[in-house]
């Protein structure tokens, strides 16, 4: 007989865990793994990123899982490697090759060619990706050798640098940073760039090294979390507000605050912001302002947006072990 399985105590966790996302885990089992290691009751992420690609991941927990869509919407930097002169079916290193052409590009074409890709583009999506059509991942119809037709894409591309390149060789390739706003496909902007060059390519490596204000540097490994001793790993979480850095900052009084929280709107001498952090005065042992939620000021209110309930904001002043 098997012996039953431990059952995790699951408990409220309020923040933000900076992940380095591992090669080979989907996005979702890379959180999946967190929230078991935190035993957290509820989580999220904040956009997938590829099984082959590894990097900044911030994963949400408990009330950080109501501003997550911001950071969809943030710009993100990669690091990427492009095999040169070999197609695959997939854009990248897990696909099965289907063209090799010669590499005779020179290091001028190659900058000519990367200038072509700055600014405003327009993209294909992947059919290897998790853009859906009539609620079916594009990746679950390429598995089944069904091609779909997809509508082209406005992206913009902030930087495009070089950071080094092999031109000659058994192995041609180039090594690229890419600071683009949300909706890029790296793969197919590494296919496009190689198409462009004459010979194709592929993507043998993408790393994302920042998404909105987080980067590489604050993230921590699965296999680093795990060896931590457990009351230490709630310690690596970032507070929910650490997802609103362009939000201006207001503080009410507890009075102000008991109301806001309730939906109601406040009137101030405020100025119009759309994006404001809400707080009201320290409570309990926390000698910082609690945050409240997110909102916006509008003709001297101040008006609700996502709102932390008064559950969530007392299991973060006195976090449960």
């Amino acid at each position: 007989m098997h012996a039953p399985r431990t059952r995790v105590q699951r408990r409220p966790v309020h923040g933000v865990l900076l992940l380095d996302k591992p090669l080979g885990f989907s996005s979702n089992q890379a959180l999946q793994k967190a929230k078991w290691l935190l035993r957290a009751e509820k989580a999220g992420h904040t956009g997938t990123l590829d099984p082959l690609a590894t990097g900044v991941l911030p994963l949400c927990f408990g009330a950080a899982t109501k501003f997550s869509q911001l950071h969809l919407d943030a710009d993100k930097t990669y690091e990427t490697v492009v095999r040169l002169g070999v197609s695959t079916t997939t854009g990248d290193a897990e696909g099965e090759v289907v063209e090799t052409l010669p590499v005779t590009c020179s290091a001028g074409q190659v900058v000519e060619v990367l200038d072509r890709f700055m600014g405003p583009i327009s993209q294909v999506p992947p059919m290897h990706s998790a853009l859906k059509k009539d609620g079916k991942a594009l990746y679950e119809y390429a598995r089944e050798g069904v091609m779909v037709e997809r509508e082209p894409r406005q992206v913009t591309i902030h930087e495009l640098e070089l950071l080094d390149m092999q031109l000659k060789g058994d192995a041609p390739f180039l090594r690229l940073r890419v600071c683009c706003s949300k909706g890029t496909y790296i793969r197919t902007l590494g296919e496009d760039i190689a198409r462009a060059l004459g010979c194709g390519g592929h993507l043998t490596l993408l790393r994302r090294v920042q998404t909105g204000p987080f980067t590489a540097d604050q993230c921590i490994t699965v296999e680093a979390l795990e060896a931590l001793p457990e009351e230490q790993r709630l310690q690596r979480l970032l507070p929910v507000q650490s997802l609103l850095p362009g939000h201006t900052p207001v503080t009410l009084d507890s009075d102000n605050a008991a109301r806001f929280l309730s939906g109601m709107r406040r009137r101030g001498d405020w100025k119009d912001q759309p994006h404001v952090a809400i707080y009201g005065p320290p409570a309990g042992e926390s000698t910082s302002p609690v945050l409240l939620g997110s909102g916006h000021t509008q003709a001297g209110e101040l008006i609700p947006g996502r709102l932390l309930s008064p559950i969530e904001i007392q299991q973060i002043l006195e976090p449960a072990t």
